[in-house]
C-alpha cells in the first residue's frame, strides 16, 4: 500500500531546500522528529479541504476499514466526537427544536463540551448495573422504552463501546432499534479500533453505527493524537460529505504533519500481517486473563485487548496493585479505588505479558472473605437538571469543596481524566449521591454556577 504523504515528506527532507514557512525550528533537530514535522506547504494537501496525498490516504483507510469514507483527526477522538455530533445535529428532522441526543450515561467530557457548544438537550441512558463510573450497559430494550418516550426526534443515539473498563455495548441490537425509530446511532469507538482485524465482526463499523470515531493512537503504532472518523457504507443519512466541514468547525486550522505521516504509515502496517500478528497477541492476553483468573483474580470485560482486574474482590485497591505492576517495572493505563485497567498491542513483548504475571502473583492478596467488606461504590442518583448544558458551561462559576455543594448547580462536568467520565453534568442540582461518589473518586472541588 503506497503512503503518500510520508513519501512527499521523505522526498522534501531529501530535497534539503530553504524552510521559509513554519514551523520556526526549520527542521533542525531539538527532540528528533522535526525535520518531518511540516506545514501546508505546495504539494502537502491541507486537513480540512483534502485533495491531494492526505486524501489519497485517507481513501487507503477506508478501503482497509471498509467504509463509506474515514477521514483523519490530529486531535485524537475528541475531534471526532465534536464533528459527528455537529453532523447528527444539523441533520436532525426538527430544526425548529433544539438538538436531541439520547447517550448512555458514562460518556467522555467531549461529549458535555459538545452538547454546549451546539445548545443541545441530552437525555439520559443510565443503567442498573453499580459496576462503575466508566461503564454503562444499556439493552435494546432500554433503548426503545426511551425513544419511544421522546416528543422531539432525537438527533442521534450515542454510545461508548468499548467502555474504559473493556465492556463492549451491543451495537448491533442498539443500532437496529435506533435505525427502527429512524435515528442513526453514533459510536465513540476510541479504544477499538483494532476491533475490525479481528476474525469476527467486532467494529461498531461491521455491527451498524452509522459513524464512529476511533483513537488511532490508542491501540494502534500511531502518534498520540492520531485518529479516525468513520462513516458507514450503510449510514441512514448522508453524514459523510459534510466531513470535512464538520471537523473544521471544531478543528485546529495546524494539524501536525508528524502524526497524519503515522496515520499513512500505519495503513501498511495494517494491510501487511497485522491480522495474523493481533491473532497470535490476542491469544497471548487470554493466556495471561486465564492465569490471573486461576491465581484467583476476578477480571471483567470482554474486550480482547484489554485487561481489567477487580481488585476490590480481595478488599484491594487498584493504587496497591498498580504500584505492584511499578515495582515490576510495569506501568497500567487506569486505576482507580476498584480496578487495574492494562492495554496490550502486538508491540508489547513477550516479556510485558510475564511483568503482568510476576506482579500480580507477588502480590499478597486474600480471598475475599477474611478481610472487611469494602465500601462499596454509591448507589447512583440521576440528578435533576436546572440549566441546558449550554447555560451551564457558560455561566460565570467559582470552585467550591465537593461537600459544600448539594444543591448547587454544575457549572463544568466534574471529572478526572482519564478516564474522563464526569460524574454530575453541567447543568445538572448536584446531589448527595453525585456528592458520594465525587468523594469516592477522590474528587474534592467542583465548579459550580454562582448565584
Amino acid at each position: 500500500m503506497k503512503t503518500p504523504i510520508y513519501d512527499f515528506v521523505s522526498d522534501y527532507i531529501a530535497k534539503n531546500g530553504a524552510r521559509l514557512h513554519m514551523p520556526g525550528h526549520k527542521g533542525r533537530i531539538f527532540l528528533g522528529a522535526e525535520p518531518r514535522d511540516i506545514t501546508e506547504i505546495c504539494g502537502a494537501d491541507s486537513l480540512f479541504e483534502a485533495d491531494g496525498i492526505i486524501a489519497e490516504s485517507e481513501k487507503n483507510a477506508s478501503n482497509l476499514f471498509d467504509t463509506k469514507r474515514t477521514v483523519y483527526s490530529c486531535e485524537g477522538s475528541t475531534l471526532s466526537i465534536k464533528a459527528m455530533l455537529y453532523l447528527a445535529a444539523m441533520n436532525r428532522e426538527n430544526k425548529s427544536e433544539r438538538p436531541v441526543f439520547v447517550a448512555a450515561r458514562n460518556v467522555h467530557r467531549a461529549f458535555v463540551y459538545a452538547s454546549a457548544e451546539l445548545d443541545a438537550d441530552v437525555v439520559w441512558l443510565t443503567s442498573k448495573d453499580n459496576l462503575s463510573l466508566c461503564s454503562c450497559k444499556i439493552s435494546a430494550e432500554d433503548l426503545k422504552e426511551t425513544l419511544s418516550k421522546q416528543k422531539v426526534k432525537p438527533a442521534a443515539v450515542y454510545i461508548t463501546s468499548p467502555d474504559y473498563l473493556g465492556n463492549t455495548a451491543d451495537i448491533a441490537a442498539l443500532s437496529q432499534i435506533a435505525h427502527s425509530f429512524g435515528v442513526p446511532l453514533l459510536c465513540d469507538n476510541a479504544h477499538g479500533a483494532y476491533l475490525h482485524f479481528l476474525r469476527e465482526e467486532c467494529h461498531p463499523m461491521e455491527l451498524g453505527a452509522d459513524i464512529c470515531c476511533d483513537s488511532a493512537h490508542k491501540t494502534l503504532p500511531v502518534l498520540t493524537g492520531g485518529g479516525y472518523l468513520h462513516f458507514s457504507k450503510n449510514e441512514i443519512k448522508d453524514f459523510s460529505s459534510d466531513a470535512k466541514t464538520a471537523m473544521a468547525v471544531f478543528g485546529s486550522t495546524s494539524p501536525s504533519y508528524l502524526i497524519l505521516q503515522s496515520l499513512d504509515l500505519a495503513n501498511r502496517y495494517l494491510e501487511n500481517g497485522y491480522r495474523e500478528r493481533l491473532f497470535d497477541t490476542v491469544k497471548k492476553v487470554r493466556d495471561v486473563k486465564n492465569f490471573l483468573k486461576e491465581n484467583g483474580y476476578r477480571l471483567c470485560g470482554d474486550e480482547p485487548l484489554k485487561i481489567t482486574v477487580n481488585t476490590s474482590a480481595f478488599g484491594k485497591s487498584g493504587f496497591e496493585l498498580a504500584e505492584n505492576l511499578r515495582k515490576n517495572n510495569a506501568e497500567c493505563e487506569f486505576c482507580d479505588r476498584d480496578f487495574v485497567v492494562m492495554m496490550v498491542t502486538p508491540e508489547n513483548s513477550d516479556g510485558d505479558l510475564e511483568a503482568v504475571k510476576r506482579a500480580f502473583v507477588s502480590h499478597e492478596k486474600t480471598d475475599g472473605k477474611s478481610v472487611a467488606p469494602k465500601t462499596a461504590l454509591p448507589v447512583f442518583v440521576l440528578p435533576e437538571k436546572r440549566l441546558s448544558v449550554r447555560q451551564a458551561v457558560f455561566c460565570s462559576s467559582e470552585s467550591i469543596p465537593v461537600e459544600n455543594s448539594v444543591g448547587r448547580v454544575a457549572a463544568s462536568p466534574a471529572v478526572a481524566c482519564p478516564p474522563a467520565v464526569p460524574v454530575v453534568i453541567s447543568g445538572e442540582i448536584i446531589n448527595e449521591s453525585t456528592v458520594e461518589i465525587m468523594k469516592y473518586y477522590g474528587t474534592e472541588y467542583v465548579r459550580v454556577v454562582t448565584e
